[in-house]
């Protein structure tokens, strides 16, 4: 069983950047999938974006093309989500997720592809 713990959440102004970290317990990470979503409040769970840990491969969606970017460092059992340019639009509780990897594909950007999560951590997008 894998568990995961975010960080790295907080209050930003228009334009500023964060960097999420999510944490991997119980498992290495290297043939698994993670996926970063995030929840505004009334709105359904959204993916931004995904790593496939064995060789970085990612898919980002189209909102945060350009701005937000996953990686990972598999010594550390970390994967991280780096958010620049930030707008008021972002502001949600952001969640990362693993899957054991089966097949890849942009269906990974999809909540429902994924077993394990975290509990979460706010990010604020406001002046």
């Amino acid at each position: 069983q894998v568990q995961l713990v975010e960080s790295g959440g907080g209050l930003v102004q228009p334009g500023g950047s964060l960097r999420l970290s999510c944490a991997a317990s119980g498992r290495t990470l290297g043939y698994y999938a993670i996926g970063w979503f995030r929840q505004a409040p009334g709105k359904e769970r959204e993916g931004v974006s995904c790593i496939r840990n064995s060789d970085g491969d990612t898919y980002t969606a189209d909102s945060v093309k350009g701005r937000f970017t996953i990686s990972r460092d598999n010594a550390k059992n970390t994967v991280y989500l780096q958010m620049n340019s930030l707008k008021p639009e972002d502001t949600a509780v952001y969640y990362c997720a693993a899957k054991f990897l089966g097949i890849w594909s942009r269906a990974l950007l999809y909540p429902s592809s994924y077993a394990h999560w975290g509990q979460g951590t706010q990010v604020t997008v406001s002046s």
